[in-house]
């Protein structure tokens, strides 16, 4: 993986994507990049319609770290493809998972990680200069659709930027083939531990694990 992750670029406090002598214009986008496949027709699309994109990688529910760096570095594989700028915020939270964080605050999990996703691209996409955020999570119809984009259209208005909506969801299974000719890695479950134990593929994905030699105790 490490070819793949000199092409990632970090993105740190104080950090500037866009020229201090060119200011953000209505094409530009900042996109959320929750993992390569999502991501393909979504660029797709968003080409075509003459956006020039910067793609963002945070998803803090990617667990366990293994899997996190694995889906980063496809995506970053996925950029460098379409010759698209590619950064990424590393932080990672599984003790938000494991201690049921959304209990009392959100109806499940899944809101609690939409939240925490779309507000901090939002706030990331504003700091940088930019007039829209979207997201390749609008491309799976795994995801909660509606919660998604209630989540993110409340982070653009508390970040004051535009969420650009697209239902990218028609798409998804082409997006899938073309992952699957770009080489891409495709994952069999969500993100989160949580969601890990729940696949029907989980001794499978544990013994894909580096290092891993099929155990697949967790620390649930």
């Amino acid at each position: 993986m490490s070819e793949i992750l000199s092409d990632v670029n970090h993105i740190s406090a104080g950090d500037q994507l866009l020229p201090d002598n060119r200011s953000a214009n209505q094409k530009d986008i900042f996109l959320h990049v929750c993992c390569g496949p999502c991501a393909e027709w979504p660029i797709e699309v968003l080409l075509d319609e003459g956006f020039s994109i910067t793609s963002f990688f945070y998803n803090p529910n990617i667990h366990p770290v293994f899997e996190h760096d694995r889906r980063r570095d496809n995506a970053a594989q996925l950029m460098k493809l379409r010759g698209i700028p590619f950064y990424a915020d590393d932080s990672y939270m599984e003790d938000v998972w494991l201690a049921q964080s959304w209990e009392g605050k959100y109806p499940s999990r899944c809101e609690m990680c939409y939240d925490i996703r779309m507000k901090r691209t939002a706030r990331e996409a504003k700091r940088q200069g930019f007039t829209a955020f979207t997201t390749s999570l609008l491309v799976s119809p795994y995801q909660n659709h509606e919660a998604l984009v209630e989540s993110a259209q409340k982070a653009a208005v508390e970040a004051g930027i535009a969420f650009v909506y697209r239902d990218f969801r028609p798409g998804f299974r082409d997006g899938q083939t073309m992952a699957k000719d770009d080489g891409l890695y495709r994952q069999k479950y969500c993100g989160c531990i949580l969601s890990l134990e729940e696949s029907t593929f989980r001794d499978k994905i544990y013994r894909s694990f580096e290092g891993s030699a099929g155990e697949t105790s967790t620390v649930l």
